[in-house]
């Protein structure tokens, strides 16, 4: 074995049955991580923006809540923390499913549902945004 030889092998970690098949990495993982850190990231700020308008509105009466949410910032602010809180959950329970389902068709059931229900409460979170921010 020369030493070029050894070199190529020292550099694959694969499994001998996946090097035989061609069958490596499906590439998606790094995406799929930058995604959730970067929803996080977003999280940290607007549950942050979050929690002091609740605050703010702690005694307020209702004209005074639904006039808040109707500026056109809080409702920008309002709809992005609704987005990103379920894409941010989706990506978490995908990753949950993926470790510990190990029967395909309930893996794949569990996200068509988990997927379902987030677009679900999204579009309802956003369409209530949208009615009060848009005064209809």
């Amino acid at each position: 074995m020369s030493a070029n030889d050894s070199s190529k092998v020292a550099k694959d970690f694969r499994n001998p049955l996946k090097r035989a098949r061609g069958l490596g990495s499906a590439q998606s993982g790094v995406g799929h991580w930058w995604t959730q850190r970067l929803t996080a990231a977003a999280l940290v700020v607007l549950v942050l923006w979050f929690v002091a308008t609740v605050l703010g509105l702690l005694h307020a009466d209702y004209a005074t809540a639904r006039a808040t949410v109707a500026k056109p910032w809080n409702a920008v602010l309002l709809a992005a923390f609704i987005i990103t809180v379920f894409w941010h959950a989706v990506l978490g329970l995908q990753v949950v499913i993926e470790d510990y389902v190990h029967t395909r068709w309930k893996e794949v059931s569990s996200m068509v549902l988990i997927r379902f229900l987030a677009v679900l409460g999204t579009l309802a979170g956003v369409l209530a945004v949208l009615r009060i921010a848009l005064g209809a």
